[in-house]
C-alpha cells in the first residue's frame, strides 16, 4: 500500500467502525422499543418537527419555529427520562470517536470548510508509520540492542577522537533528547557517510517515544518530496495530500531520513523550509539525517534553510567504519 491509499483505507476503517456502532445501536432502540411503545412514539414525533422546522424556516414563520423547537425540547426531555429506566440503551451509538462520530470530521455549521478530527490525524499518522514498515525494525533498532563494541576504539587523528567515544556522546545526547523531551525544545541533525548509525539512533530514539504515547512519523526526504509534488501537480494521486502534509506539521516528532537524496526543485526547496520553519514556530522537534557534510549542505540548499539547521540544530556529526558491514561479515575488513 502506497500513502496515496493509506487516505482511503483510514476512511473504511472509520467506516466500517461507524456503522458497526450503529447496527449495535439499532438493535438496542428496537429492543428499547419493544418494551417501551412511548419511546417509540416519541422518536416518530421528533422526527416529524424535525421534518416541520425545515419548512417553517424557509416560510418565514419564525413563531412556529419557537413553537416546535419547544415542543422537541420537552420531547427530548421525556425521551431522556425514558432513557435512564432502559440503561442498556443510550442516547446515541457508542462510536470509537464522540467527537466526530467515527466519521473523520468535526460537525460544522453549513459553508465552513471541514475540519479534521484528532482520531483522523492520529489514524494517519500510525498508517504512514507502518508504510515505512518501521515498527518491525524498531523490534531490532533500538536503545536495548544498541552495541558500543561496533565502533572502533582508535583515535581518529582528525577528529581527535575515536568512534566510540563519538557514538558514547552522540548515544547519550539522544537518551538525553528523549528524557527531556517534554521539557526541553531540541532538534537533531545528524550527518556523517552511509552505514555509520545515523538510521539507528533516529530508530532508538522513536521507539522510546513510541513507547511513551508520542506520535512520530519517520519519512525520508525523497518520499516526502513526491507527497509535496503530488499535492501541487497530481492531486488524484493522493486520496487527501493535505491530510499528509498536516501531519507533517503537527505530529509530535518528525524523522526526516536521507536529507539531500532528492531531486530538488525549486517547489520542493520552498515546501521543505516552511515544514522545518513551521515546526521551529510551533516548537515540535524534528529529528534530520544525511549523508552531507554542512559544506554540501550549505552547497544543496538555499541559505535560509542551512541557517535553521546551523542556528535552530544540534549537529551530530558520524564517522568511522561501515557498521552495516562489520555486522555483516564479523567485524572482517572487505
Amino acid at each position: 500500500m502506497s500513502h496515496k491509499n493509506a487516505y482511503r483505507e483510514v476512511m473504511r476503517d472509520l467506516q466500517v467502525s461507524r456503522e458497526r456502532a450503529e447496527a449495535v445501536h439499532l438493535v438496542q432502540v428496537e429492543e428499547a422499543y419493544k418494551k417501551s411503545p412511548k419511546l417509540r412514539e416519541i422518536d416518530k414525533r421528533l422526527s416529524e418537527i424535525g421534518l416541520s422546522l425545515s419548512r417553517l424556516m424557509l416560510c418565514g414563520d419564525m413563531g412556529g419555529v419557537e413553537k416546535a423547537r419547544e415542543k422537541a425540547a420537552a420531547l427530548r426531555s421525556e425521551r431522556l427520562s425514558l432513557l435512564a429506566k432502559n440503561r442498556k440503551l443510550s442516547p446515541k451509538p457508542a462510536y470509537a470517536c464522540a467527537d466526530c462520530s467515527d466519521t473523520g470530521y468535526l460537525p460544522q455549521d453549513v459553508g465552513l470548510p471541514a475540519i479534521a478530527c484528532t482520531c483522523l490525524k492520529q489514524r494517519l499518522i500510525e498508517k504512514y508509520y507502518s508504510l515505512s514498515n518501521m515498527y518491525g525494525v524498531l523490534k531490532e533498532e533500538n536503545f536495548d540492542s544498541f552495541d558500543i563494541s561496533l565502533f572502533g576504539g582508535e583515535i581518529i587523528e582528525a577528529e581527535g577522537l575515536s568512534p566510540r567515544t563519538n557514538m558514547e556522546k552522540i548515544h547519550r545526547n539522544a537518551v538525553g533528547f528523549v528524557q527531556k523531551f517534554d521539557e526541553v525544545f531540541q532538534n537533531l541533525l545528524l550527518y556523517g557517510e552511509a552505514g555509520l548509525g545515523k538510521t539507528f539512533i533516529s530508530h532508538c530514539i522513536a521507539k522510546d517515544l513510541l513507547d511513551a504515547g508520542k506520535t512520530v512519523l519517520y519519512l525520508t526526504v525523497p518520499r516526502l518530496c513526491k507527497v509535496i509534488e503530488d499535492s501541487r501537480f497530481n492531486r488524484e494521486a493522493l486520496a487527501a495530500p493535505d491530510e499528509m502534509l498536516e501531519a507533517v506539521d503537527e505530529v509530535d516528532l518528525l524523522i526526516l531520513d536521507d536529507l539531500g537524496a532528492e531531486i530538488s526543485t525549486l517547489i520542493t526547496s520552498a515546501a521543505l523550509f516552511d515544514i522545518i520553519n513551521q515546526r521551529l514556530l510551533a516548537r515540535k522537534p524534528t529529528v534530520i539525517s544525511t549523508n552531507l557534510t554542512p559544506n554540501a549542505l550549505a552547497a544543496q540548499y538555499s541559505e535560509r534553510i542551512v541557517s535553521r539547521f546551523l542556528g535552530n540544530y544540534q549537529m551530530l556529526k558520524f564517522f568511522g567504519e561501515d557498521i552495516r558491514v562489520k555486522k555483516k561479515y564479523g567485524g572482517l575488513r572487505m
